[in-house]
């Protein structure tokens, strides 16, 4: 089982098997596949960070983009949905993505995928007091009644594989049904991107504090 207490034995336990070793595959050569990855970086971080971000150098693109730069038809078609989801066309509110997102990175222990959201989550307005009751999920005191729904979504995904009639019901009150299809689709899509993530032991960024970001 995974320890979710979030203390610091657990974590640092937790990034020792995830992040302590090498990766499974490594990244392919910066400079030698630079045009394969810069476009695709760039149309992704346009979706997370908005139109007006300054493009990011060669060295600053993530490690990722470089190992899963080895599979670009596959890449491609997975970086549309997460494109989709985290940019224009979405219809979530960001906070809600986030919050969803978060949630469903810590069940799975995700290193890569906690430190890096929160940092989104800090830049759509969800301070550290927030993110510190997300690792406590949807039974901590003071969430709205929107917000732990969208957080006790995910749990039961995780648990049960479905979301109960209570949590639909309450998540309908704000959400129409095409956001409500939208927030599964979300939660699945990074439930997925932790499996690989994880597998892969793909380091984390500079900066990043993986598991310990508040």
């Amino acid at each position: 089982m995974i320890d979710l207490s979030g203390s610091q034995a657990a974590t640092a336990a937790r990034e020792q098997e995830v992040v302590g070793q090498a990766p499974r595959i490594p990244p392919v050569d910066r400079e030698a596949n630079a045009e394969a990855v810069i476009a695709p970086t760039g149309r992704l971080r346009e979706a997370i960070v908005g139109k007006d971000a300054p493009p990011m150098t060669l060295d600053q693109i993530p490690e990722i983009m470089f190992t899963m730069c080895r599979w670009p038809e596959l890449w491609e078609r997975y970086m549309a949905v997460s494109i989709h989801l985290q940019g224009p066309q979405g219809r979530l509110e960001p906070r809600d993505r986030q919050l969803a997102i978060l949630r469903t990175a810590w069940l799975l222990q995700a290193p890569f995928e906690w430190g890096e959201h929160v940092k989104t989550s800090k830049r759509v307005g969800i301070t550290g007091e927030e993110v510190e009751r997300v690792i406590t999920g949807s039974s901590a005191p003071g969430w709205s009644a929107h917000d732990a729904a969208i957080l006790r979504a995910a749990e039961e995904l995780r648990e049960r594989v479905m979301v109960s009639d209570e949590t639909w019901s309450e998540l309908g009150q704000k959400l129409d049904d095409g956001q409500c299809v939208e927030l599964l689709i979300l939660i699945g899509q990074f439930t997925t991107t932790a499996y690989f993530q994880n597998s892969l032991r793909l380091q984390l960024e500079p900066g990043s504090e993986g598991l310990s970001a508040r």
